[in-house]
């Protein structure tokens, strides 16, 4: 890999890194000040239940913004509107990265502080194989929209932590966990089965592009997207057993005439 950063990137980089550490850390105060004051279930909470309840909420405010910023450069901008895409880049795709790595250090460094209260090895992995494949298309330039179109999945976050809120609220039976249930299900389809179905095909597609990334790239192209696509399908399983149990014990009130 051919490693000569510009001097603007040398600047940019550790502080868009900075930024993201930054970002979780304000979000996680304002979160814990918002939710006391905003939310009577959080009072009655138990201390780890606080802290991550606090941590989903940096967690849902970096989801936002990587999706935004993804489906921006991806969809909308003109960066990756050519034939010519693995080497095509910008200042806002490296500063996205670089929060989002400052995001992927905070997490896991609470994640492993708090160990297995906030996640288990499957997160590690996933905080992992994330942070690797972000550094990469950092320093080496290469491969940026692929990286954008992963790190768009982060828009099913929301969804996940919506769910884990209402049920520590005690909440599971409204019609909100109903809803944000049958949200979880379609978004997850769509932003991380369906999506990175389009991710492989394009790739192939473009594969005389992707054979000039350098060597460790070209292999690591070729292996981390395919290993989160695996833990996204077993996620995704999951969701789709937790969403029919859910509407099963629904229907269950319903059929025995003791619905509201």
């Amino acid at each position: 890999m051919d490693w000569n950063p510009a001097a603007e990137e040398r600047v940019l980089w550790p502080a868009s890194v900075l930024a993201g550490i930054v970002m979780c850390t304000v979000v996680y105060e304002i979160t814990q000040k918002v939710s006391s004051h905003c939310f009577k279930a959080y009072d009655n909470l138990s201390a780890m239940k606080k802290v991550e309840w606090n941590n989903r909420g940096f967690s849902t405010f970096h989801a936002l913004v990587a999706a935004v910023v993804s489906f921006y450069l991806v969809v909308i901008s003109d960066v990756f509107q050519s034939d010519i895409i693995i080497d095509r880049k910008s200042w806002l795709s490296d500063a996205m990265f670089g929060v989002s790595i400052g995001y992927f250090l905070t997490d896991l460094v609470m994640i492993l502080w708090y160990f297995p209260s906030l996640g288990g090895k499957e997160y590690l992995l996933h905080h992992g194989l994330s942070m690797y494949a972000i550094c990469l298309a950092l320093l080496s330039g290469k491969a940026h929209m692929y990286i954008l179109m992963v790190l768009f999945t982060e828009a099913t976050t929301p969804f996940v932590n919506l769910r884990w809120y209402l049920e520590v609220a005690g909440q599971k039976t409204h019609n909100l966990y109903v809803y944000n249930g049958l949200a979880l299900f379609f978004g997850w389809l769509a932003a991380r089965v369906i999506l990175f179905i389009y991710f492989f095909t394009h790739m192939y597609f473009h594969f005389d592009q992707v054979k000039t990334i350098f060597t460790l790239g070209f292999y690591s192209i070729l292996t981390v997207p395919p290993a989160l696509a695996v833990m996204n399908l077993f996620w995704f399983w999951k969701i789709f057993k937790g969403m029919l149990k859910t509407l099963s014990k629904r229907k269950k009130p319903i059929e025995n005439g003791k619905a509201d």
